[in-house]
């Protein structure tokens, strides 16, 4: 995919896709002994909203993340949570597994995939002993 195709991901794949994928993503996350631990018991939930609430946005939908939150600030966000290699390469496969349950279109995949390792790999603050 090129960069304006990147762009509108959402048109797409719509609400609903982005839905699926963080869905079966933090279904997965929950059970997970890496990832887990890095989320507040009771916010969970709100992780998954604001996960599907910034790819939404960063793919051509509506600018909810932006409105309610503001820049994403990424490492800025994720600085208090220990992001070794190990965190990185999971939080990787497990989104990967839920890319394929979420049944995306491959071009989709293909490309939300290179924007999850690029991203996933920026977000590295530790590292492992």
């Amino acid at each position: 995919m090129l960069a304006d195709e990147v762009a509108r991901i959402y048109e797409i794949i719509g609400a609903d896709g982005i839905a699926r994928v963080t869905a079966a993503f933090y279904q997965r996350v929950s059970l997970d002994e890496v990832l887990r631990p890095m989320y507040p018991d009771v916010d969970l939930s709100g992780a998954e909203t604001r996960l599907r609430d910034f790819l939404t946005f960063r793919f051509g939908g509506p600018q909810h993340y932006i409105a309610q939150r503001g820049h994403p600030r990424l490492r800025i966000r994720h600085a208090p949570f220990p992001v070794d290699q190990r965190a990185r390469d999971r939080w990787v496969a497990l989104m990967d597994q839920a890319l394929e349950e979420a049944a995306i279109p491959a071009p989709v995949v293909t490309a939300l995939r290179a924007f999850f390792q690029d991203v996933a790999t920026f977000l590295i603050n530790r590292l492992t002993p």
